[in-house]
């Protein structure tokens, strides 16, 4: 596996020629399609807009890498990097790579304590493991989209043994609130946790964002932190639109994330993503 020192993409030519070039990043879910996984053709135009004007566009998404690919693909996106399970794998993109990428950082952890203890609060829920070779592990035949691959029915026990790039937990009888709750009374250490819009749970490496995988990005592309703009809805993006010069928070977004952003646009029903990438053309 190679490193984030190699094949770096220069981001500062066309600074340098006085055009501003900007480093985009761009959630996936709630920010660039809705709540079906549609993309709208306002915000994919847009999207391939700010690609072709030479921008440094990077998806940022709680997904895994099998379900991020299709989004650069509708995206035009050949060349660059992109961020998957939430900071804890990142890629670079080339069309002449065999498969058209190559990851090149993947943050692991042990997952037993976190796991154990989980297992002791939220009996009943369902546990999958994205693990260090890119595979997904399950418990309870649990599949979701965002996995981007079939996930291997394992017993829970297998997964302690596993090294974790992304843990997720899903509770298909606990209310939000009660999900909540149990996960507060955990007390998780050693890791990076978001709880979404329902009883679910992602768990990354201890420090592991797409905030920290994007910074270590603007370093390697020689951006400007003034220069950085980051689009997303979801408790997974607060850090994210925290670390952006210009965080921007979708309409339909929660309060505690519109408060962590420097504006918010319109919902993903109204094309908000669309709005803020136009206004950088």
């Amino acid at each position: 596996m190679t490193t984030l020192t190699e094949s770096p993409v220069s981001g500062t030519d066309d600074q340098r020629n006085g055009t501003t070039k900007y480093l985009i990043a761009l959630d996936v879910d709630g920010t660039l399609v809705d709540h079906d996984g549609r993309m709208s053709d306002a915000v994919r135009g847009a999207a391939r807009d700010v690609v072709a004007a030479g921008h440094e566009v990077i998806i940022a998404t709680g997904r895994s890498l099998g379900a991020l690919l299709p989004v650069i693909e509708q995206i035009g996106l050949e060349r660059g990097y992109g961020v998957c399970s939430n900071g804890g794998v990142t890629l670079r993109l080339d069309p002449d790579l065999e498969e058209g990428y190559q990851v090149v950082q993947r943050e692991t952890f042990n997952p037993r304590p976190a796991l154990t203890a989980l297992r002791d609060r939220l009996p009943g829920a369902r546990y999958a493991l994205e693990d260090a070779q890119g595979n997904f592990l399950s418990t309870e035949r649990f599949q979701d989209a965002s996995f981007g691959i079939e996930a291997r029915g394992v017993d829970f026990h297998h997964l302690l043994d596993a090294e974790a790039v992304r843990v997720v937990v899903h509770s298909t009888d606990a209310s939000m609130d009660d999900f909540a709750a149990a996960i507060a009374a955990c007390g998780l250490q050693g890791v990076t946790y978001s709880v979404g819009w329902t009883a679910w749970l992602d768990i990354a490496a201890a420090g592991v964002t797409k905030a920290s995988a994007l910074e270590k990005l603007r370093t390697l592309l020689g951006m400007d932190r003034s220069l950085t703009v980051a689009v997303g809805d979801g408790r997974n993006d607060i850090e994210m639109l925290g670390w952006a010069a210009r965080g921007v928070a979708m309409g339909q977004a929660a309060g505690e994330v519109q408060a962590a952003a420097d504006e918010v646009t319109a919902s993903v029903f109204d094309d908000g993503a669309a709005h803020i990438l136009r206004s950088l053309l």
